[in-house]
């Protein structure tokens, strides 16, 4: 890890990583480092990953405590930026095996905005999201550096759990569950 200002750490691989900046219609207009982006809030691309497995289960992860931003909340499955020049669901499919060792097919199930501003780091989020479901019932295998553990939750124990303790979880799940999470299951058809 590399302290680069105030009492935040940041490792090599954040300082190094590269942002695609966009418009409101998902354009591309430029590149930012992934650093400065978020520490001014610039709209740029993302994904989000929700991967359930047969029983209906969401696989959850709660980010590692050493992340840049919203360090230790529960979130979705995975989430990452494409790198300039890379298609976003190979993001996706890359991120998801760095993350949690394993890959899946993926389908976009929808695309998003949002803006979100963390207390503590005092980073922004400020993303057009690409939101991407799989199905997955294997083992998982979290990378410790991202991931500080996973588990598997049913829909209706994620809504209780947003319920009684929201500041739990990363500001986009609130969104993403509030959106996709109906009934007993996770809504994919909306595309």
């Amino acid at each position: 890890m590399t302290r680069l200002s105030g009492s935040q750490d940041y490792s090599i691989q954040d300082q190094r990583e590269t942002v695609i900046l966009v418009d409101t219609e998902d354009n591309v207009i430029g590149s930012s480092g992934k650093l400065p982006a978020h520490r001014t809030g610039k709209l740029h691309r993302a994904f989000s990953i929700l991967i359930t497995n047969p029983q209906g289960e969401l696989l959850l992860q709660q980010r590692a405590t050493q992340k840049y931003h919203f360090a230790g909340r529960w979130s979705n499955t995975c989430c990452g930026h494409p790198r300039p020049g890379e298609k976003t669901r190979a993001a996706a499919e890359r991120r998801l095996y760095e993350e949690l060792g394993f890959t899946v097919p993926l389908t976009k199930i929808a695309n998003l905005k949002y803006r979100a501003h963390d207390p503590v780091s005092g980073l922004i989020e400020h993303e057009h999201l690409h939101v991407f479901w799989g199905q997955y019932a294997d083992t998982v295998y979290p990378n410790p550096d991202e991931v500080s553990s996973c588990r598997w939750m049913l829909p209706d124990r994620i809504r209780r759990s947003l319920a009684f303790c929201p500041d739990m979880f990363t500001p986009w799940f609130v969104i993403l569950a509030s959106k996709f999470i109906q009934g007993n299951g996770i809504c994919r058809d909306v595309a």
